[in-house]
């Protein structure tokens, strides 16, 4: 009887203690060990049973429940533990594992974690295995089986996993919920268990910190490849081939970066915050970068290295006087050596490995130890960036060509192509027109030392319908303008408006210069070339207009006419000439202010930063905080300033295209009403400037200061509405 009941407390039932499930046998049905697991003990003392008092078969019954409960700890811990999987996988060609692993979606999918859970309890029953021998040896001893007070709680564990199909990240929130409870045997054997969970993790992070590597088989890591659709486990091997093989490393390592990886919350386990994940998401990738370099950068000669490193020396010598030497000189070690050194790669994973080793997880320990990894990833590719890429070259052309700073360059390609402006842009052939000026205009103010312009491209993108200033230029190459259609519209612009600019970028400045940081610098471009453009045509416009009523005075003394019509067209324009005026100064003042307090001013804070970090996240950051801050100081990002601003820069160009042909009293009359639409644009600019709903917000700074350079005499305030033109002249024709 007492063998019996030792047998039956590891699971084996016999005649004396039987299993209710195994009664099925006589109606043929077998019972095998891939049954669901159950939460209700079928052991059962045999009911035939006439010498065991009442007393003494509750009492037994009550004991053979740690039979019961053992059979089924070990039947999840076999079944967890199945390998069968791996060899039907790895036996099969790597293209037709996809496959392989369809075919078995019909069943559970496996799982490592729940594989290390498996061999926790497989540890915890070897414990009450030893106990039971011991029992068997000292027969009626009163030493208490470990599982005797816990065993009750595990079954319940492993029924909920069971159950929901619990794995990865969710399973570790599970054991971890449960270690808080008030059983202290119960905790320790839950902890035991969470640790063997966390070597799982431990070792994901490994390959994934450490190499880049994600090792997740089943998906149960927290940190997931971006499902695509161009790899379909229903495309074909052939399909699949000439997918990677049109796919360059290059174009992979962007991917990668860009949007190759993400987090998956419902595997992100509750005790490892958002922050933490991220800083793992960051430093997966940016190993991947720097293990995985562009083969051009790769092999690049360490000559035409030196000679970018002393031509971005002398740039940032001439933004930065203060630049350290520890930014300015390339260690040769780390010229010749890896992107990411192996000590420092042995150092991460010492340190993962410490985690490993450690009988608890202490949370504190972990936020440094990715803290730790997180800051050497960022600080080497920072390095790469910074340092080897030349970012501040590259930043100091973008400021050159995107913001305008070679003002000589822009002034002498807006010269040469303003007779081609005169006219609408031709749809095919608008980009090929402007190359001609482009390129004239590169000949007279690049100089050869510029490396960085050969990366510009300038490009006229397809505008499609014709606007309607397109109209107008057609009609003012006829010397007459119909202005009044388009006074009415805010928002139709010159087809030359279009004008863009492309920057070509290598790896791996891709990774910090992307399309959306660079279609921010297009943005500010195409405004502040408009912006030049109007300035330019006013004072064309001035000039031409002198040196026709020069040549008109010449001809007048000459000849010995009558002067009288002139002298009386140029009194009866005079007001006009002060629109004129006061158009010019509201745009010298605009152009100013964007190119002095807000370009110039950022471009020092950025270098400033630049200065001070060496990390690569803190980088990008700054650089964002940059474009932002010019996009929002210059209005761009103001709907009501930005169209009014638009209005005016299209009211001067009208202006100044309709004042060089005088000719009817029709085009006065059409010079009048710009000038008034003019004054109407201009005092409600004002006003918003002065409205108390932008004086609390964050750009109320901004805003005095533009205000303070148009109104620095209180002129709006003294006049209170501009009007500078009193009253139409007739004027004799």
């Amino acid at each position: 009887m007492l063998h019996e009941l030792l047998l039956a407390l590891l699971g084996f039932t016999g005649d004396l203690i039987v299993d209710e499930r195994e009664q099925r046998k006589n109606l043929g049905l077998v019972f095998h060990s891939d049954s669901p697991l159950s939460d209700e003990c079928t052991f059962k003392l045999a009911p035939d049973i006439s010498f065991i008092e009442p007393s003494e078969r509750d009492l037994i019954e009550r004991l053979i429940k740690l039979g019961f409960y053992y059979r089924e700890l070990d039947r999840f811990a076999k079944k967890s533990r199945n390998l069968s999987w791996i060899r039907s996988v790895t036996s099969v060609h790597p293209l037709d594992r996809a496959d392989e692993l369809s075919k078995q979606s019909g069943e559970k999918k496996p799982s490592v974690y729940r594989r290390a859970i498996a061999n926790g309890i497989g540890e915890i029953l070897a414990v009450y295995r030893s106990a039971v021998l011991h029992i068997e040896q000292k027969l009626l001893a009163e030493t208490t089986p470990i599982l005797a007070t816990v065993t009750q709680g595990l079954n319940k564990v492993i029924l909920e996993i069971e159950r929901d199909d619990i794995r990865g990240g969710q399973l570790l929130n599970v054991l971890n919920k449960r270690c808080h409870c008030g059983v202290p045997e119960l905790r320790t054997c839950l902890q035991r268990l969470l640790w063997h969970g966390h070597q799982v993790m431990y070792n994901q992070l490994a390959a994934w910190m450490v190499y880049g590597i994600l090792q997740d088989p089943h998906e149960e890591f927290f940190i997931k490849r971006q499902e695509d659709g161009a790899l379909d486990h229903r495309s074909s091997q052939e399909e699949i081939s000439e997918k990677l093989a049109r796919t360059s490393v290059h174009e992979t390592s962007l991917t990668d970066w860009h949007s190759g990886f993400h987090i998956s919350l419902d595997m992100l386990p509750d005790y490892i915050p958002m922050r933490l994940g991220e800083s793992i998401l960051f430093a997966g990738k940016a190993i991947r970068v720097l293990r995985n370099p562009s083969p051009a950068f790769q092999f690049q000669k360490d000559k035409s290295f030196q000679q970018t490193m002393r031509g971005s020396q002398r740039i940032r010598g001439f933004m930065h006087s203060d630049f350290p030497e520890r930014e300015t000189e390339l260690d040769a070690d780390l010229t010749e050596g890896e992107l990411l050194p192996q000590s420092e790669a042995d150092k991460i994973e010492a340190m993962l490995k410490d985690l490993k080793e450690s009988s608890e997880f202490h949370k504190r320990s972990f936020e440094c130890t990715v803290d730790s990894v997180r800051a050497i990833a960022a600080s080497h590719l920072w390095q790469l960036v910074v340092v080897r890429a030349d970012l501040n070259g590259h930043l100091k052309a973008l400021k050159d060509y995107f913001l305008l700073e070679k003002g000589d360059f822009f002034q002498c390609f807006l010269e040469e192509s303003r007779p081609l402006m005169r006219l609408p842009p031709r749809q095919s052939t608008g980009e090929s027109d402007l190359m001609v000026p482009f390129q004239l205009a590169a000949t007279k103010t690049i100089g050869e030392e510029d490396k960085y312009f050969s990366r510009v491209a300038l490009r006229m993108p397809s505008f499609g319908v014709t606007v309607r200033s397109s109209q107008a230029d057609q009609a003012r190459s006829k010397a007459s303008l119909t202005a009044k259609a388009n006074l009415t519209s805010d928002t139709s612009v010159d087809g030359w408006d279009a004008i863009a600019l492309e920057y070509s970028v290598d790896w791996p400045m891709q990774l910090f210069f992307t399309q959306e940081v660079l279609s921010k610098y297009l943005k500010v471009f195409q405004y502040l070339i408009r912006l030049k453009r109007t300035q330019m045509e006013l004072e064309k416009s001035w000039a031409s207009v002198m040196h026709q009523d020069h040549l008109d005075f010449a001809q007048h003394r000459k000849g010995g006419t009558n002067g009288s019509i002139s002298q009386q067209r140029r009194q009866g324009i005079q007001p006009l000439w002060r629109v004129r005026e006061h158009m010019a100064f509201l745009i010298r003042n605009l152009q100013f202010y964007i190119q002095v307090d807000v370009i110039e001013s950022q471009w020092k804070v950025l270098q400033a930063h630049i200065h001070d970090s060496q990390d690569f996240t803190e980088l990008v950051g700054f650089h964002q905080e940059y474009l932002s801050a010019l996009i929002s100081q210059s209005f761009l990002d103001i709907g009501a300033v930005s169209r009014i601003l638009d209005s005016i820069m299209k009211l001067c160009l009208q202006f100044c295209w309709n004042i060089e042909n005088q000719e009817n009293k029709q085009n006065t009359l059409e010079l009048e009403n710009i000038a008034e639409e003019f004054n109407k644009k201009s005092n409600s600019l004002y006003t918003i400037l002065r409205s108390s709903k932008l004086a609390g917000s964050q750009r109320a700074p901004f805003l005095r200061r533009f205000l303070l350079r148009l109104n620095f005499n209180s002129f709006y305030e003294a006049r209170g509405v501009l009007n500078v033109v009193r009253q139409r002249p007739a004027l004799p024709l």
